[in-house]
């Protein structure tokens, strides 16, 4: 078992790992969902970094365009840079073209509040790399680079059943680090997972990421490079019930994953 103590140790250790390039990186995984804009006291607080650190490392993105200064607020918020960046990563993801059309699919049927999406584990949480979301005015309103919590949603406990060992500990940690969640709920979280996967082959999130979401996901993994993404389908809990996504969907699920070719 890898403890928070012994990994912040082994980094400390590694004269490969670059400080200030973790640091820089830090800083921009500080904005949470739906904010704009921080400020160098936000991203103190936040990093736990002092002052006069942050502010070389705000003034270093600004001139390589991944935060721009709102020079009358003296806030901070994403640039362009970022944008690049992520697009570079899709961009090179030949999954996310190929299931296009498999989530599609998973989506079309009688019920049309269904959501089907891909994700792909970030330290303590999951981001959405493609969606086929519902056409209806009430549905799941994700789409790519929404997130979700790794470790309490059906996609990320999928996710968790399909990392190795040593990826969970890397996973575990950081949901500790970045989100001061117990040892002892990650752990029970990561079993449940494995025990669902086990019994039934698919994981559920009935009301578990929110109350009036209902999903099922299934883990996907590259042949190629190892990578892990989650694979489910979904939508409102007063139009998608659990029975239903048991009965008429797990399958598909399943049978969506093989298609893609990245799970035996």
């Amino acid at each position: 078992m890898v403890s928070e103590t012994s990994s912040s140790a082994d980094i400390g250790k590694d004269r490969n790992f670059v400080t200030a390039l973790a640091r820089g990186l830090e800083l921009l995984r500080c904005f949470r969902h739906g904010e704009t804009a921080l400020t160098n006291t936000d991203f103190a607080e936040r990093t736990g970094l002092p002052k006069p650190t942050i502010s070389r490392l705000t003034h270093t993105l600004c001139q390589l365009g991944y935060l721009v200064q709102d020079h009358a607020g003296g806030s901070y918020r994403l640039g362009v840079g970022v944008l690049r960046l992520g697009f570079g990563v899709l961009g090179a993801a030949d999954i996310c073209e190929r299931a296009v059309e498999v989530l599609r699919e998973l989506r079309d049927g009688a019920n049309p509040y269904l959501t089907a999406a891909l994700g792909e584990a970030h330290r303590a949480e999951v981001v959405y790399v493609a969606v086929s979301r519902s056409t209806q005015n009430v549905a799941l309103t994700m789409h790519v680079g929404s997130r979700l919590p790794l470790f309490s949603s059906a996609m990320g406990r999928a996710i968790l059943v399909g990392m190795t060992e040593d990826q969970r500990e890397t996973a575990v940690y950081a949901a500790r680090r970045d989100l001061n969640l117990p040892e002892d709920h990650l752990r029970e979280s990561i079993k449940t997972a494995l025990d669902e996967y086990d019994t039934q082959g698919y994981c559920t999130g009935y009301s578990l990421w929110r109350d009036d979401v209902h999903a099922i996901s299934v883990p996907v993994s590259t042949a190629s490079d190892g990578r892990v993404f989650g694979l489910n389908i979904g939508g409102p809990s007063f139009y998608v019930t659990p029975e239903e996504l048991e009965k008429d969907h797990a399958h598909k699920l399943i049978d969506a994953a093989r298609q893609l070719g990245l799970r035996p």
